[in-house]
């Protein structure tokens, strides 16, 4: 048996690398949502509305790239 030892540790790397970016994604997701959360009670209330709107849109953003993400994971497996 023969291994090649620079493709199992290519793909280890890209492996690596693509975890870490989609975790990256959605912990960015799971941030823009809890900005744009109602504050607790006895809270002062955020001073605009137009950053948390932002960082809605910019938490779909990262939510939308890591379900794109995982699509074209599966369909690379599938195919």
């Amino acid at each position: 048996m023969n291994i090649d030892w620079a493709a199992l540790g290519s793909v280890f790397g890209v492996s690596l690398v693509a975890t870490v970016a989609l975790v990256g994604l959605f912990t960015l997701g799971i941030v823009g949502l809890s900005k744009s959360a109602a504050p607790a009670e006895g809270a002062t209330a955020p001073s605009g509305t137009g950053s948390a709107a932002v960082a809605r849109a910019g938490a779909y953003v990262c939510f939308a790239l890591c379900l794109g993400a995982v699509s074209y994971g599966i369909y690379m497996i599938v195919a």
